[in-house]
């Protein structure tokens, strides 16, 4: 049978399977029918104009879409759905087809993803078709900038500030955080609050730099938001700033997540935390440093914060503490006693365990909420197992071997894990080849850079581990020579066929033969 012939509904649900720029070329190719059926239905409702659906190339992605593709579909197709479309999803390259023409008269929700920065502050500065419709019709907006090789921070102070004094509707917001690899962070310390901050806007999701920065934007003119989404990409912090006891009544929702330890809980986060009386949901991703303190458990989170908020429907948490005690020897808990601490008090199910023999620290206690509810998760050894479903980023750390036994476990009980850390210097000695093959079906980000030679042979071997999605790699130039023995080995023993990505310590000079073990590179 001639797909042509199918029933419209069948037609549909095979359209709705296909990349939006399949649909629009099959647009111009086929017969009038598939034509008639495509623009009349409800398809180009939510219309993405990229082919970057995911994190497969973090580093440099761009478009896979012909030019002259793309101008025929924006010529022939565009001006028959202009005012069909609500949501609009394009990257800096797709974007000087798309704003050529103004009658998105129906077009409310506006995703610009994969800038530059310094092409995102120019199209905000000079295209008056975007800047029109981000000053009367847009009231959410997803702003993602992609990654560069600028040393430190990756910032743009003045992007921020330009969006907000122009979106006069923007009620949800999202800076930055719409890939968790992305190493653009906003600093807001010297950021200058002079432009007018949309009276509308209630939701905010955005990355920061360092946890003051989280302090510095509550206390700014952010005074509308029910709706807070922070994450914190490195934990310094200024020691100047001086904390606000001033409340928040109008947060009903807030969720902070520590991309790497928080120095300062107790004198910076607790203290936010108990600003927020009217808070009905709260969640709490945390790696946190101590020194001279037991483990955060359940009575010191009800004592600290949890006591004052009296509206609060629902608290997830994954909270890691270390600690260091130095000279001064503290008797910590036992994971008993931490269990112990969470009953009575309202909390839902927690799991706890403790590393109570980490070299150079006196114990590392993990202490989490269940259902789990957070896309990171963190483990080393004493890791208690479980299924994660919601989880795409894990970091693995350890400072003795990992077991052998763990790379089997989190391959099953991370069903759909897409990025991984592996950071281990200490490996057993391998006597015999490792006889199980591990799938990891989804994985997609792979950073071996401070792993040891062992794991990352169990990683990009082919005859231990399937990684049928893999597409980035990070890893040091000169363990990659190692495994590949100077590009001699056969390049099919590899996972290296889908990379797209290579992210490496160093500058070198290509082999002739590397296409061979990088073809898509």
């Amino acid at each position: 049978m001639n797909i042509y012939d199918l029933p419209d509904e069948i037609l549909l649900i095979i359209l709705q399977k296909l990349d939006m720029i399949d649909v629009f070329y099959s647009c111009i190719k086929v017969n009038r029918r598939f034509n008639r059926l495509i623009l009349d239905s409800f398809f180009f409702r939510d219309l993405n104009m990229t082919t970057i659906n995911d994190i497969n190339s973090l580093y440099d992605q761009t478009s896979s879409i012909d030019s002259k593709v793309l101008s025929r579909i924006c010529e022939k197709i565009l001006p028959r759905i202009y005012d069909q479309t609500y949501r609009l999803t394009v990257d800096e390259y797709s974007a000087k087809y798309m704003f050529l023409a103004s009658n998105y008269s129906k077009l409310y929700s506006l995703s610009l993803i994969n800038f530059q920065k310094e092409i995102l502050h120019q199209y905000l500065t000079d295209n008056l078709i975007l800047r029109d419709l981000l000053t009367n019709q847009i009231t959410h907006l997803n702003i993602d900038i992609k990654n560069t090789n600028d040393v430190g921070f990756n910032t743009s102070p003045e992007i921020l500030p330009k969006i907000l004094s122009l979106c006069k509707n923007l009620i949800d917001l999202n800076f930055c955080g719409m890939f968790p690899e992305r190493n653009f962070v906003v600093y807001l310390k010297d950021l200058s609050w002079n432009h007018c901050i949309p009276s509308t806007l209630v939701k905010l999701t955005i990355k920061l730099a360092a946890l003051t920065d989280c302090l510095h934007l509550l206390d700014g003119p952010f005074v509308c938001l029910s709706t807070l989404i922070i994450a914190v990409k490195y934990s310094f912090h200024t020691t100047e700033y001086k904390n606000s006891t001033k409340k928040l009544p109008k947060l009903k929702y807030f969720s902070l997540t520590a991309l790497s330890f928080v120095n300062h809980y107790d004198d910076l986060i607790v203290p936010l935390l108990r600003r927020m009386i009217n808070l009905e949901e709260l969640k709490l991703y945390l790696l946190v440093n101590r020194s001279y303190s037991n483990y955060i458990d359940g009575i010191q989170l009800y004592d600290q914060f949890l006591i004052s908020m009296t509206q609060l429907k629902n608290f997830a948490f994954n909270i890691t503490s270390e600690i260091h005690d130095k000279d001064i020897k503290i008797e910590l808990q036992s994971n008993e006693e931490i269990q112990h601490s969470f009953i009575g008090r309202g909390y839902s199910q927690v799991v706890s365990y403790i590393n109570s023999n980490p070299f150079a620290l006196d114990g590392v206690c993990y202490i989490y909420s269940l259902p789990y509810d957070f896309e990171y998760f963190k483990i080393d050894n004493t890791f208690q197992g479980g299924t994660f479903y919601k989880v795409r980023k894990l970091t693995m750390v350890e400072r003795t071997p990992f077991e052998d036994r763990l790379f089997q476990i989190i391959s099953q009980d991370f069903p759909f894990l897409e990025i991984l850390h592996v950071s281990n210097s200490w490996s057993k000695e391998v006597n015999q080849p490792w006889l199980t093959l591990i799938t990891f079906p989804h994985l997609k980000f792979l950073n071996v850079k401070y792993a040891h030679g062992n794991y990352t042979l169990r990683f990009l071997l082919k005859r231990y581990m399937n990684l049928p999605r893999l597409s980035n790699l990070v890893i040091d130039y000169s363990m990659l020579m190692l495994i590949t023995k100077n590009f001699t080995y056969d390049p099919t023993y590899f996972n290296f066929d889908k990379l797209k990505c290579l992210d490496m310590d160093q500058l070198f000079v290509r082999p002739k033969n590397f296409h061979l073990y990088f073809p898509l590179l």
